[in-house]
């Protein structure tokens, strides 16, 4: 049952990704995603929503993650190298955690071998 779940989250962010811009293989300039639901990232709960995802030019491991919608919301979240691969493939994509009623930012696939996992505080 668990990993279903995890599955269909895994799954609704495949289907989160619209498209990057200003990308390059080695860098994630800017990854502009649409969100269905309310997350929670750093104990902060951001709404249902268009996001930009985009890598600190100082600190690669820190991703600002800001709200285009009308809310304007905004984070910074602490972040490791991910290990393995995208469980999307090749296509960019954010995994979700579902704890009880929450989903929980897990980790953020730039390409097949490129991903970050978010530090939890």
């Amino acid at each position: 049952m668990r990993s279903i779940l995890r599955k269909s989250v895994i799954l609704a962010g495949m289907f989160l990704v619209l498209g990057s811009a200003n990308a390059n293989a080695a860098l994630l300039k800017v990854l502009e995603v649409k969100v269905p639901f309310p997350f929670v990232v750093n104990g902060q709960n951001l709404p249902a929503g268009r996001y930009s995802i985009q890598r600190d030019e100082l600190t690669s491991s820190v991703l600002l993650i800001r709200s285009e919608t009308g809310n304007r919301a905004a984070t910074f979240v602490s972040t490791l190298p991910a290990g393995g691969h995208d469980p999307a493939g090749r296509v960019p994509v954010l995994t979700f955690s579902r704890y009880e009623n929450q989903y929980r930012l897990s980790s953020v696939w730039e390409s097949g071998s490129l991903g970050w996992s978010v530090i939890r505080r």
